[in-house]
């Protein structure tokens, strides 16, 4: 297949204009190519989305553990631009997770590909469990994040709470094999430098479920940006409001934000009650999360996408806001030598625009999803 004329961002993010042929899958050649192909004049052309932290949407919910809710995320996040995700696990029993991440082992994906497993939790703190079951939390054990990654080797992420057990044994051992988070906890600052300096490298959420940022005391907030790790946004402008948005951003600046949806299966479906983790969340008229009955927020009901266009609004310069969506996630999980940016020899996932940065069509992995 051969794309002429296109509008594209490089590998580099900057504007570009050229052909780009694209053959199993992959993009082969990039420039100015001899041969006649789909024109995309007028149009813009960016890299797949990728959404490192997603719970589900469309009905289905990836601690379902079924094909059935597999499948519907993954058609779903590829109407909306997302090419690739992690499923992500709530806080839940050793078996459960078993089954999941079994599941996951020998799955296909029809649309956006699955491309790792985060399990947020079970190693949390109580006090900042969120939506998460508390009945389900545990102390960090190597020996059974060694269980579930002999079952799958592809987790990617876990998040954990570095002050609510004895956890730099588990962050030293378990770094070398996955991405190490800290999120749902209320860690001061020096228990999140203790973590950073064991082998934590990213941050869940950032300034949702943890300590915050005060003129006073740092927290994990405050650790976080002023360290290298990497640190999650949800950009839906409620999660975290467009002011602490652009003031994290100027301190993160373009290779350290990724965006994330932490969306579940509300997503995509509007009002209504709605299972997430074994309790039952609401997302009511004009809301823009879904919350508990006591009107704790439990999660998102938005995509990486729309966050992306709330970013260009909130005023976030264009190459961090697409950075922060694609290579950025991409290289947290260690899939950004695949997938993330527009260039020879990474698999062919694409969004195709218009000005406005309206979705006109969506290519994964060569094909129109």
């Amino acid at each position: 297949m051969l794309l002429k004329n296109c509008t594209f961002y490089n590998e580099l993010f900057e504007k570009e204009f050229g052909d780009i042929r694209i053959e199993n899958g992959r993009i082969t050649e990039i420039g100015f190519l001899d041969g006649e192909g789909t024109d995309m004049e007028g149009c813009i052309l960016l890299p797949g989305f990728i959404d490192i932290h997603i719970h589900g949407g469309a009905g289905g919910d990836f601690s379902d553990g079924t094909r059935e809710a597999f499948d519907a995320i993954s058609t779903y996040l590829a109407k909306h631009g997302i090419t690739a995700f992690c499923g992500t696990t709530m806080t839940l029993p050793h078996e459960k997770l078993r089954d999941i991440v079994s599941a996951a082992a020998n799955y296909t994906a029809p649309k956006a590909k699955l491309v790792g497993i985060n399990l947020e939790g079970p190693y949390i703190a109580l006090s900042k469990k969120g939506a998460q079951n508390a009945d389900y939390v545990r102390a960090c054990s190597i020996e059974e994040l060694g269980e579930l990654l002999a079952l799958n080797s592809n987790i990617k992420l876990i998040t954990i709470a570095p002050e609510a057990s004895d956890s730099a044994a588990f962050i030293q051992n378990a770094s070398k094999k996955l991405t190490i988070s800290v999120g749902h906890s209320e860690a001061d600052e020096n228990e999140c430098r203790d973590g950073i300096q064991n082998g934590i490298t990213h941050a869940t959420h950032l300034f949702n479920a943890m300590t915050p940022m005060t003129h006073r005391s740092a927290g994990i907030v405050g650790a976080a940006l002023d360290s290298d790790i990497t640190c999650e946004l949800i950009c839906d402008g409620t999660h975290i409001c467009p002011t602490v948005l652009r003031n994290a951003f100027r301190i993160l600046g373009e290779n350290r934000a990724c965006v994330i949806s932490d969306s579940m299966r509300a997503a995509g479906l509007g009002t209504g009650a709605f299972e997430l983790g074994g309790q039952t969340v609401y997302v009511r008229e004009g809301g823009k999360t879904a919350v508990l009955d006591d009107g704790t927020i439990a999660a998102s009901v938005t995509n990486v996408f729309d966050e992306f266009r709330n970013l260009l609004s909130y005023g976030i310069e264009f190459k961090t806001a697409l950075k922060s969506c694609t290579i950025n996630p991409a290289r947290v999980i260690g899939e950004d030598k695949n997938i993330g940016s527009i260039a020879v020899g990474k698999a062919a996932d694409l969004i195709v625009t218009d000005e406005e940065m309206n979705i006109k069509e969506v290519y994964i992995n060569g094909t129109r999803a």
